[in-house]
């Protein structure tokens, strides 16, 4: 019977990172998860590792951890960070306020408030009234998720000889044993990383965090001439949907005229992002719906208001939608993530928004440095 120090259900990338302060710590770690390869939330995202925006207090120190450990992480993994920084550009007056309070807080230090002259220095295609103001981040940076979560999980198993069972799904959890539908292991802990599966291992006491799921819509544009985005981009409506931003008391004019001049955007939780891949394509997004169980259909209106505000900040005509798809995560009305412990050597860890790829290294350590003890 294989027998570990540790071993973690999921292989996203909240699994992952947990994987990987356990094995720089020396511990022997087995991951398991029931899919043949990532196939989640983890790759259906922008990879776009967020750290300005992000709700204060733990939320954006755990943000500022992860952006760390990504960016000493990637060349060793051979992950191609292919933009850095991020440009929010701002069309409306009320937003103007809300980054300068933002600029006045602690979460704001390297930013700063840019012309559009020198937004359009990072992003050539911006309109210029698209940019009355613009706040500008160093911090962000950005990986091609889909190949991302894979390197990293041959990257453990390569450099630290993580064991990977794919395809296994995990029935009980009674530490030391471990059972699984390939047979039993030994582990002295166990970390649970579900994603938004609530319905298995543990399902009364995720059930206990009110939690749902929610969808989104993405795309990938093919520009019809080379463009160059040297920094992601995102718009006015992020400032009245990033936490960092909207909990500020200055974003509350702006959300009101948000909710009467962009309505249908904001009832369908529309925010726009744009990051672009090696191959000179865009990914756009998203929307946000919730439910316990999402109907699995693409919106044909929720795209076009996606595009909508697309073009109202970039100027591209002509390009062309090459891709769509769907994802699902964990969401929770009152927490952004959670960790659960149904034993002492047991731990449920959830992050319930859409923020796992930005924050979940920050947790890794938190977990097991619970575990194990707090390295020196």
């Amino acid at each position: 019977m294989p027998v570990y120090d540790l071993a973690i259900v999921g292989a996203g990338i909240v699994g992952l990172a947990h994987a990987y302060a356990a094995a720089r710590r020396g511990k022997s770690v087995v991951v398991i998860d029931r899919d043949a390869q990532a196939n989640g939330a983890s790759v259906r995202n922008f990879g776009f590792v967020t750290v300005t925006g992000q709700g204060a207090g733990d939320c954006w120190t755990m943000a500022r951890r992860a952006r760390d450990v990504w960016a000493e992480t990637a060349d060793r993994a051979g992950i191609a960070v292919v933009q850095r920084g991020m440009v929010l550009a701002s069309r409306l007056e009320e937003s103007e306020a809300v980054i300068d309070a933002f600029l006045r807080t602690e979460m704001a230090e390297g930013c700063a408030k840019i012309t559009s002259s020198q937004a359009q220095e990072y992003i050539p295609c911006l309109r210029s009234d698209a940019a009355r103001v613009s706040l500008y981040s160093p911090h962000e940076i950005r990986v091609e998720s889909r190949t991302a979560i894979p390197l990293l999980a041959h990257f453990l198993a390569e450099q630290y000889g993580v064991t990977f069972m794919r395809d296994t799904s995990v029935t009980a959890v009674e530490p030391p044993r471990v059972e699984t539908a390939r047979g039993t292991i030994e582990a002295e802990a166990v970390i649970v990383c579900p994603g938004d599966d609530f319905t298995g291992l543990f399902a009364e006491r995720i059930a206990a965090y009110n939690v749902t799921r929610c969808k989104l819509q993405m795309l990938r544009l093919r520009p019809q001439r080379p463009v160059h985005f040297k920094t992601a981009v995102m718009s006015d409506l992020g400032l009245g949907r990033y936490l960092g931003y909207a909990d500020l008391p200055e974003a509350e004019p702006l959300k009101k005229r948000l909710d009467t001049e962009l309505k249908a955007e904001r009832d369908n939780g529309i925010h726009l992002i744009v990051t672009q891949s090696a191959d000179g394509s865009l990914v756009v997004g998203d929307s946000h719906h919730y439910a316990t169980t999402p109907d699995p259909f693409a919106s044909d209106a929720i795209d076009m208001l996606m595009l909508g505000e697309f073009d109202r900040v970039l100027d591209l005509p002509g390009r062309v939608v090459a891709e769509r798809w769907l994802g699902t995560y964990a969401s929770a009305p009152d927490r952004w993530r959670f960790t659960d412990r149904p034993a002492d050597s047991v731990r449920i860890v959830v992050v319930t928004a859409g923020c796992g790829a930005s924050t979940a290294f920050g947790i890794g350590e938190e977990t097991i440095n619970e575990l194990y003890g707090s390295v020196a």
